[in-house]
């Protein structure tokens, strides 16, 4: 981002084109992960099937895998976190990408392998 502005940051942020949000869709990844696959890295961008921890809000502490990663919104819907909704119907729950970090990764795509350097 050019400005130091926090109305200017916003604004970017808000109107960023697809190419330049994957970017935000980057969490930290755990100490043990890191070292049974010799990342070198802090980040890693999250993928569907990732295993992930909740590490803020309501759900605190609860692990699953990622269904769906929506980087419009900024959000990710993990399996086991829902809640019902009037009608009975379960619903999952919106979760911010910045609120988890990655326990272990989804390494079945050969470039995803290739990109991290791992073995």
């Amino acid at each position: 981002m050019i400005s130091s502005k926090p109305r200017k940051q916003r604004y970017l942020r808000f109107n960023a084109g697809m190419h330049i949000r994957q970017h935000f869709s980057h969490a930290h990844v755990s100490k043990e992960a890191k070292a049974k696959l010799g990342l070198k890295r802090r980040t890693v961008q999250i993928r569907r099937g990732d295993t992930v921890k909740v590490m803020a809000g309501s759900f605190k502490g609860k692990n699953g895998k990622v269904n769906l990663v929506n980087m419009k919104k900024g959000v990710l819907y993990i399996d086991g976190i829902s809640r019902k909704n009037a009608k009975g119907k379960e619903l999952q729950i919106p979760i911010q990408i910045s609120n988890v970090y990655i326990t272990d990764l989804d390494l079945g795509d050969k470039y995803r392998k290739e990109k991290l350097g791992v073995a």
